[in-house]
């Protein structure tokens, strides 16, 4: 009887999902490689559109690989992915679904569905379960949309199996996300104004705060480092398209209102 693993409900029946060798745990200890991860993304939902944004730190267990990473990508001209997990998989994802909505509108004319960018996404990762479940390519995205032909905001988030889930507000996930999670629900429940009310510099401070929260918690989130000129990947859409915001924006917005922590 199992109650509640999936992954061992799919051992047990003898998925073709799980029946190659698991190339992480039957490999002698001497030749096992950590894997590339990437850890923490976040999206919410403000005034006048949608912002996501990601630290900047790649880790191999307990290493640090890079510092400059970039976990937010443009997927089409109002759709971002962002990317928790394997970067080498999820940077594949991201080039597949920006050449398939590319072709989509050159061949068809317009431009994909939402639906149907939201479901290439989830076949993708449905795709990559063999992958995902031996532990060599996990993919958690968070994949955000604004749709112009009814002024509306998409925030989904995914599980590695490829199921898909439409948030209201705000979505988190990487290893960070646990605890600034609490922090956006606390904020959104009981602040004087919800997060959806705030202005886009607003917004873009708290993406930071919580980035810098996280960082404080879990090891495999890089945090912000002025003097070497690291700060967050931070996106917004909006009707005009989706815009990265500088880096003299970024440091602007950090030093007035983040390193001083009385603001």
């Amino acid at each position: 009887m199992i109650a509640g693993n999936f992954l061992d409900l799919l051992k047990q029946e003898h998925s073709p999902f799980v029946s190659a060798p698991n190339l992480l745990h039957t490999a002698p200890a001497s030749t096992q490689t950590a894997l590339t991860s990437a850890t923490t993304i976040l999206a919410f939902k403000y005034r006048e559109g949608l912002l996501i944004a990601g630290d900047r730190r790649a880790t191999a267990g307990n290493m640090v690989m890079f510092d400059r990473a970039d976990k937010v990508i443009d997927i089409d001209r109002h759709s971002v992915m962002a990317i928790a997990g394997s970067p080498a998989t999820a940077f594949e994802m991201a080039r597949v679904l920006s050449h398939s909505f590319q072709y989509y509108r050159r061949s068809q004319l317009q431009d994909l569905s939402l639906e149907g960018k939201v479901r290439a996404l989830s076949r993708l990762l449905k795709e990559n379960v063999p992958a995902a479940v031996q532990g060599i390519g996990t993919v958690v995205p968070i994949f955000v949309a604004y749709d112009p032909e009814n002024a509306q905001k998409h925030i989904y988030f995914y599980d590695m199996l490829g199921a898909e889930f439409e948030v209201v507000d705000f979505a988190t996930t990487g290893s960070g996300s646990p605890g600034i999670r609490g922090v956006l629900h606390f904020y959104n429940r009981w602040n004087s104004e919800p997060i959806s009310a705030l202005s886009q510099d607003d917004a873009v401070v708290l993406a930071m705060r919580l980035l810098e929260t996280a960082a404080e918690h879990d090891s495999a989130t890089g945090g912000i480092k002025t003097a070497a000129q690291v700060f967050p990947t931070v996106k917004t859409i909006t009707e005009e398209g989706v815009r990265s915001l500088s880096l003299a924006n970024l440091k602007s917005l950090y030093h007035e209102k983040v390193e001083n922590r009385h603001v």
